[in-house]
């Protein structure tokens, strides 16, 4: 028996983002020092994020884990800006996510294959 699949596709990719979205952003605040919208460019340029909502619990939550912390810097337009730093903890925590996400990879290929080899 064949069951027929109507899987929305764009909402599993988009839950596939949001899976890697604190590993982006902690990627990103490793970099240098950011403002949020500088983190919302990167992500967005990515095609990670469109929604800048998503953003801000998230960047409140690492906070909170002591990932990261935030300074405030004049501007010369407009109201001071909060700029994220990475803290030790947010180093370390980065570099467990990313070799989590490399062993995902790996198992992931493992399973479904490189497509762009095998489409003959």
């Amino acid at each position: 028996m064949y069951y027929i699949c109507s899987m929305n596709t764009e909402n599993q990719n988009a839950q596939m983002r949001k899976g890697v979205i604190e590993l982006c952003i902690l990627a990103i605040i490793a970099q240098q020092d950011a403002y949020a919208s500088d983190i919302i460019i990167k992500l967005k340029e990515a095609r990670l994020i469109v929604v800048e909502g998503t953003l801000y619990p998230l960047l409140t939550r690492l906070k909170n884990d002591s990932l990261t912390v935030y300074r405030w810097e004049e501007s010369k337009s407009g109201p001071p800006r909060k700029y994220h730093q990475i803290t030790e903890s947010g180093r370390k925590a980065l570099a467990e996510l990313k070799a989590d996400w490399h062993e995902l990879i790996t198992s992931v290929d493992k399973i479904i294959g490189d497509t762009t080899n095998n489409s003959k």
